[in-house]
């Protein structure tokens, strides 16, 4: 199954980079601050929307072992009330994180030099609002320093909500706003930091 969820997507991302982090003795972490995952939605088929995720943590062992998690209850749609019913009715509440696993091989981006670029395809299994799936895209890799990755979406990947069983939250979203429609497939971009 392609990936399809917009917390997914975030979590990809940081895979993606573990390629370019072979050579390492440490684990590889998150610089928190210069990482995120936006995404868009569109109601009532004119208005378009903003969204991201604030606190999105990973690591990445020398081994090439994943584990990424984002806090869903760190939506931020500039409106509190919509935050609110989104980690309620779309994110489920008890379900407040989402995780990425996979094992990455560290070879095939070993050679990228400082201020070279790659494209790297990446897969894993996602772990969200109690479904598996797995997860395949496209990331550029870009190497910042010896110590330093930049991670980012190629293209904008786009999500449907229905595969990750999250239509009924939608819906809910829609009945207390009274709208018409909210988007089924959102766009989604990425940008992840790691530092060891």
């Amino acid at each position: 199954m392609k990936m399809t969820s917009t917390t997914a997507l975030a979590l990809v991302a940081a895979l993606s980079a573990t390629t370019a982090f072979a050579g390492g003795h440490a684990n590889w972490t998150s610089v928190d601050a210069q990482s995120s995952v936006g995404f868009a939605s569109i109601k009532n088929d004119s208005f378009g929307e903003l969204h991201h995720f604030s606190a999105v943590t990973g690591t990445v062992s020398e081994a090439g072992a994943l584990n990424i998690a984002i806090d869903l209850s760190s939506v931020e749609t500039n409106i509190d009330i919509r935050n609110e019913r989104m980690i309620e009715h779309v994110f489920q509440a008890g379900a407040a994180t989402a995780t990425l696993t996979g094992e990455i091989d560290m070879a095939e981006v070993s050679g990228l030099a400082v201020g070279d670029t790659a494209l790297v395809d990446v897969e894993g299994t996602l772990a969200f609002v109690g479904i598996e799936t797995d997860v395949e895209t496209e990331m550029l890799v870009a190497r910042l320093g010896e110590d330093r990755v930049l991670v980012t979406t190629a293209d904008f990947i786009l999500l449907s909500t229905e595969d990750l069983g999250i239509d009924a939250g939608i819906d809910k979203l829609m009945e207390l706003a009274s709208l018409d429609g909210i988007t089924r497939v959102s766009p989604v971009s990425i940008r992840m930091v790691f530092e060891k």
